[in-house]
């Protein structure tokens, strides 16, 4: 699968997933621009990194929760290569905790960082893919959505949102070409799921049939053949990459 010349947008690709994202695209020939909150080495260090091997990358440091800012860029990218063709919605936080003892700032940070965040960037790319007619979103939900463990009320209802969103926004878009689909990982290797997996060690990989954790990699494989004529009759699903957590342990 190639993507030459293509115009992608990956939020959250200084780690993790994103990051996972924002390689394999740019690997594909695509021309990427990701952006980025907080850690400026991370994205220094990516964008060098593919820069250095002749690719098409940029960054950009915003929050996403500002809905201003998210236009700008997303404005600025069809300003520069006339078109935008596919949007990654890979930010997302977690501030996990009991429900009696959640405050305020932990449920809104994460509602306004994972959901709306993620619309902010679907409302603002979708007006430049309605008017080319074609274009492709894609965003990061989680199996939490459905199969959520204690201490997540925030983070669960934040991607149970983000499904909504993603089946509302098809059905809307599709007259238009545009297609919008998400990706919901299981227990990935990441940064963002390190606290959970050293509280409960090897017992996780009993709980996957796959006996495994996964990789960002393995995400980003799905995210990009869902970006790929390959999927051109998929839209409105929300696919599991979870090596069968959400089917239940043995």
């Amino acid at each position: 699968m190639r993507f030459d010349g293509k115009v992608v947008l990956i939020t959250g690709g200084s780690r993790g997933i994103g990051r996972a994202c924002v390689r394999d695209f740019a690997r594909r020939g695509a021309i990427v621009t990701f952006v980025y909150h907080q850690n400026h080495q991370a994205a220094s260090q990516l964008q060098e990194e593919l820069q250095a091997e002749g690719l098409q990358v940029a960054s950009e440091q915003a929050d996403v929760r500002d809905p201003a800012r998210a236009k700008e860029i997303v404005d600025r990218l069809v300003e520069l290569h006339g078109r935008i063709d596919v949007l990654v919605n890979s930010a997302g936080i977690v501030r996990d905790g009991l429900l009696g003892s959640m405050t305020d700032e932990m449920w809104e940070e994460v509602l306004a960082t994972n959901l709306t965040g993620t619309f902010n960037y679907c409302r603002a790319a979708s007006q430049h893919m309605m008017y080319q007619r074609e274009g492709v979103i894609i965003n990061l939900s989680s199996t939490a959505a459905e199969f959520a463990s204690r201490g997540q009320v925030n983070y669960a209802a934040s991607k149970g949102g983000i499904e909504s969103l993603t089946r509302a926004m098809a059905k809307e878009l599709a007259p238009r070409n545009v297609r919008v689909n998400a990706v919901a990982p299981g227990m990935i290797d990441t940064e963002m799921s390190q606290a959970v997996r050293s509280l409960v060690g090897d017992r996780i990989r009993e709980l996957i049939p796959l006996r495994r954790i996964g990789t960002p990699e393995e995400v980003a494989a799905v995210v990009v053949f869902l970006a790929s004529d390959l999927a051109k009759y998929i839209t409105g699903q929300v696919i599991r990459v979870d090596g069968g957590l959400s089917l239940g342990g043995y």
